[in-house]
This record gives structure tokens, sequence and C-alpha cells, in this order.
């Protein structure tokens, strides 16, 4: 469009010298040509088919023409657009497409504009689900009569799989009061997940660990003996309480009122406020591991994200309550292990995430009747 603008500036300012110069050649014609006679100018003026036509114009017709001539030509250049350099362009650069969860990635945008024109930057980006993370403005550079306004901003997401980077608008204001509305484009973003241990090397996720035939029959005669113990301890007991019969105490809270509770004792806390935000996530990770081995008898705690995950798998869990909990453990690991620091907002979406799978999990068991013997 700049290019466009300065051939139509050019065709202007030709009209307008020839506007001057016909003006010129009737000023100087001679004042006393027409009392002279009307003389001929025998000229060869236009050629058409190969021949060429010879054009007979009465001196005193050309010089009466010319006035007239010089006002229409002046006319036209007025009537040309005059819009030629109100034209911007706006390019996007993004440096990457492939991302992991957490990761920082710079957005630029770059607008070229009249030098006596104004970019309006908005005060605040919707780019959902990236969250801008810090906005710099580069100081306008001038180029002849192209000015060049730069902004980089630095963004991030926490949701996995392909993410797409919406657009949106900026203004470049002209002093005569109009204004161009111009749209950064849409890139498409792939976010994968990460797993670490805090104070080692970035290395690729493992799968669940496959366990040997060996190995099975081991655990199963592990099992069996200890079943046979837990039978005998329970028939010793039976036996040794005699007429005192046995005092049982009450029966264990069920795992997601334990849960809950702690959640909320958590959300209430200071730890956001005082920027423990790396505790805040540990204790709200724990809970719910927590609920997850009561609940499915899976061991949580002592479990990497992946081996909880096909734990889960292997006693039928629902996909998605999978695909939720895998998207709140990548999250928290995030702020344990990579060092991320997420602002308040997106801490509490985690603890407010962990707080629906375990809504969406319980089990609602009869009054007196423990967990396990409601999953029983």
């Amino acid at each position: 469009m700049l290019a466009r603008g300065s051939r139509m500036m050019s065709w202007r300012r030709s009209l307008a010298a020839t506007a001057w110069v016909v003006l010129a050649a009737a000023v100087r014609s001679p004042a006393g040509a027409q009392s002279r006679g009307a003389r001929i100018l025998e000229t060869p003026l236009i050629t058409v088919g190969g021949a060429t036509l010879e054009a007979r114009v009465n001196r005193a017709t050309v010089r009466r023409a010319l006035p007239l001539t010089a006002i229409v030509v002046l006319a036209l250049a007025a009537a040309c657009p005059s819009d030629a350099t109100a034209q911007s362009t706006l390019t996007t650069t993004l440096d990457t497409t492939l991302i992991t969860v957490g990761d920082r990635i710079a957005l630029e945008v770059r607008i070229e504009h009249p030098v006596d024109a104004a970019v309006s930057w908005p005060d605040s980006v919707d780019v959902e689900p990236f969250e801008v993370l810090d906005a710099r403005i580069i100081p306008t550079r001038s180029r002849g009569e192209v000015a060049v306004s730069t902004a980089v901003f630095s963004l991030t997401t926490f949701e996995l799989g392909d993410v797409e980077l919406p657009s949106f608008d900026v203004r470049v204001l002209h002093p005569d009061g109009r204004e161009e509305e111009l749209a950064t484009d849409r890139f498409g973003v792939e976010v994968v997940s990460v797993g670490v241990e805090e104070g080692s090397d970035i290395r690729e996720i493992r799968g669940p660990l496959a366990i040997s035939v060996g190995i099975l029959w081991i655990l199963a005669a592990l099992l069996l003996i200890a079943l046979f113990g837990v039978g005998l301890y329970a028939l010793g007991r039976r036996r040794g309480a005699g007429e005192e019969g046995v005092v049982r105490g009450p029966p264990p809270r069920p795992a997601h009122e334990v849960a809950l509770e702690a959640l909320q004792r958590v959300e209430s806390s200071t730890l956001l406020g005082e920027g423990r935000v790396k505790e805040y996530h540990i204790q709200v990770s724990e809970i719910v591991r927590r609920y997850v081995e009561a609940r499915f008898r899976v061991p949580a705690l002592e479990m990497t994200t992946w081996e909880v995950l096909g734990g889960l798998q292997s006693v039928e869990v629902d996909e998605a309550i999978r695909a939720d909990l895998r998207r709140f453990l990548d999250q928290c690991d995030l702020v344990k292990f990579a060092k991320v620091r997420p602002d308040d907002a997106s801490s509490r979406r985690v603890l407010e995430l962990g707080r629906e799978l375990v809504q969406r999990t319980t089990v609602r068991v009869p009054a007196g009747v423990t967990d396990s013997e409601g999953d029983g």
C-alpha cells in the first residue's frame, strides 16, 4: 500500500507540473500575435495505423485554450486521492510454535505507518487461553516518510495440545481524525508436557513401567502371606477379647470429606498473599494425591504423574477423569520442579480443578459404612 501511495503522489506532482508549464506558455505568448493575423502551426502530431496526421491549429486558439487547460489539469491534480501516505501495514512474528507447558513465547507486532500518525496499543490484550506475562513497547523509529512502531508481548499457557493464539486489534490514529484498525495474525501452537525432578536436567517423560511375569508371581505370593498373617491376627484378637468384647473406635471419615476440607484450608490460607506459590501447589498436589490413594487404592504419593495415570487406567477409571488429573498434576509439577511462578488467578484455578476432581469421583455410601466398604 505504501508503494501505491508513492506512485499516486508522483502522479499528482506530474499533473501540477504540467499545469504550471501550460500557464507559463500562455503568459509568454506574444501579446500582439492575434493582431498580426492568425498563423497556422503545421506540425506532425499523431500517428494512426502507421500514417502520420498533421494537426492544423490556430495559434490564437491555442492561447485562448491554455488557461482553461491549466485549470483542468490543476483540478485533476487536486482530485487525486490524498491518502497515499495514510495506509499502514502490520506484521506479526512468533518466535516458536512448539513449547512445553508454562514456557514463554515472544510475539512481535510491527506496524509501518506515516510519520505524522500514532499507534494506539491496547491497554489489555485478550489472547485466551494464553496469558500475557509482559508487554514491551519499543520507541518508534522513522525512515523518511514512514515510521515503524513495535511491541513485543511475552506469553505463556498451561493448556496441553494444539492451542490457537487468537488475533487482536491495534489502532493507528491520523492527525485528520481518521483511524485505521489493524489485526494481528493468528497462530497455532503445540504445547507439550514436561516432567522433571527438582535440581536435575530436563528429561523426556517416561511411560508406565512394565512388570515382568516373575515379579507378578512374587507379589502374588507376598500377598497371600500377608492375607494369612492378617487372618491369624484377627483370629487372635477375637479369642483374646473374651467376655470384655471388642471396643471399636469411630469409623474413618470418607476420603472426599477429608480432601475437600483440606483444600478449603489451603484456599483460606495466606500462602499466595505471602508469595509462597510453590508451597501452595505442593500442598494442593499432596491433598489430591492422598485422596486418589484412599479412593482408588493407587499409591499416588509415591508415584510419578505417569505412574499414577497408569495405575488409574488399570482400575478402569474414566478417561476424562484421567485427562483432567493429568492436567492438574502437570501444572503442579511445573511449579514444584520447573520453578514456574504463575499468578494468583492461575494458582486458584489449579486448586479449583483439584476440588472438581474430588467432587466428580466421590462415592456416596450409606451412613456408618466406610469408604473401603463402599468401594468393595
